[in-house]
């Protein structure tokens, strides 16, 4: 688990007063072209040859401007660009960061504001949300380059032959339904994914959440939020439910299992909808329904807003923030929005990138359909930290080496390290 995000004064006035560009050796000559080091944390293999061609399309337009490109794991960046920044050696000029990453970046100073910058020129060109997302303390840290959020995603097939004409609405409508599908369709109806972010749907179902942000309170272990957790643990037991897979290549297992149509139903985000259509089981691409994840007892149903900012790391002279805000507003501009969701079928983060040819890629359509549910994530910096110890305990728990009341228990007393001055 990574160590707290929020660094000391002194430390956050080296990240600002540093002058290595990036950290990465980047050419600070006056009389050549000025080199910027970005991290991609895409998927190497289904995005990133993407982002390289477009990468070389950028140099080609500003031929005094050259882009290191380097690509990061996605499971690894965070801490590697907290290590760098701190260190003030070795972070990238522009970072893909998390939207979760953005506001505890900003927040220990590493971050550069983007307000009234060419980066931002198009500022109002994005989704209100998304900008939200960008932002810590009134300031802005990152332009939105794509977004995401969870949907149900199914067979319809499957569906179709268990005699279901609708995806289900409510968590209790899958457990039906996945009985029904293993009955007729004799697969799997329904497998949940494991991990703690694919939790809060059902948090957000009983009206809660981990912390509330505004009252300064850990609601990991009220009623409403227990009631949830229970939810989700109860759909690796029964008829047509698969059980909780707690191995290191979970993920994998299941998408597998998904997209060979070994499994019906599954919760899962847009980054996926390339690699659904390699399966056999979408191989006709209509065959993939993408429906808003189901509500919970309260009738509330939602999922949490995702996705990626380009940020620039405030550790790096004027020549190289300047080359950065123009490669930010490139990457993110309305045309490159529009290649990169064509070629990834990745979600655009504005308005005027959603054309008609990407809307006529189902995945895109559908999960854009189910955007209007997502819901932001609290203001608060430390907030993604927050799902490595409910994460630790809640793979101890679905895999039934401890009940949930202790899992959620230890979970919090993890939580209260990241966000001393909250209640419980």
């Amino acid at each position: 688990m990574r160590r707290g995000i929020a660094a000391s004064a002194l430390v956050a006035s080296l990240a600002l007063t540093a002058t290595a560009c990036g950290g990465s050796d980047s050419d600070s000559k006056s009389d050549g072209p000025v080199t910027i080091t970005w991290w991609d944390t895409s998927n190497a293999t289904n995005e990133a040859p993407t982002y390289k061609a477009l990468v070389k399309e950028f140099e080609a337009a500003n031929k005094g401007i050259k882009v290191n490109y380097v690509d990061v794991q996605f499971d690894q960046a965070q801490n590697k660009f907290d290590t760098a920044a701190q260190s003030g050696k070795g972070a990238p000029d522009v970072l893909r960061s998390e939207v979760g990453w953005t506001p505890a970046f900003a927040k220990a100073g590493y971050f550069l504001p983007l307000d009234g910058t060419s980066a931002l020129a198009d500022k109002d060109k994005f989704q209100p949300s998304l900008m939200t997302q960008a932002q810590y303390e009134g300031k802005t840290y990152g332009v939105p380059l794509v977004t995401d959020t969870l949907a149900l995603v199914y067979n319809k097939a499957l569906l179709k032959k268990a005699g279901i004409t609708g995806a289900p609405k409510t968590w209790d409508e899958v457990r039906t339904d996945a009985a029904k599908i293993q009955d007729k369709a004799k697969v799997t109806g329904y497998w949940g994914p494991e991990a703690a972010y694919y939790t809060q749907p059902f948090l957000y179902g009983e009206g809660t959440d981990m912390v509330d942000a505004s009252a300064k309170k850990i609601t990991l272990t009220s009623a409403a939020a227990k009631k949830g957790y229970q939810t989700w643990l109860d759909l690796y037991s029964g008829k047509g439910l698969q059980k909780a897979d707690t191995t290191a290549d979970a993920y994998a297992h299941r998408q597998d299992a998904f997209v060979n149509g070994k499994v019906a139903m599954t919760m899962e985000g847009p980054w996926e909808i390339t690699n659904f259509y390699k399966g056999s089981a979408f191989a006709d691409k209509s065959n993939l329904g993408i429906a808003t994840v189901p509500a919970g007892s309260t009738g509330k149903a939602g999922a949490p807003t995702g996705g990626h900012n380009l940020s620039v790391y405030a550790g790096i002279d004027k020549a190289h923030q300047e080359a950065a805000e123009k490669f930010v507003a490139f990457m993110t501009s309305a045309k490159t929005q529009t290649q990169i969701a064509l070629k990834n079928s990745t979600l655009p983060t504005r308005s005027d990138a959603y054309t008609a040819e990407v809307k006529s890629d189902p995945g895109i359509a559908g999960y854009q359909a189910v955007l209007s549910s997502a819901q932001p994530r609290p203001a608060l910096a430390e907030y993604s930290s927050l799902w490595g110890p409910v994460g630790t305990e809640l793979t101890k728990v679905a895999g039934g080496k401890e009940s949930l009341d202790k899992g959620l228990g230890n979970a919090e007393l993890g939580v209260e390290k990241l966000v001393p001055d909250f209640s419980k």
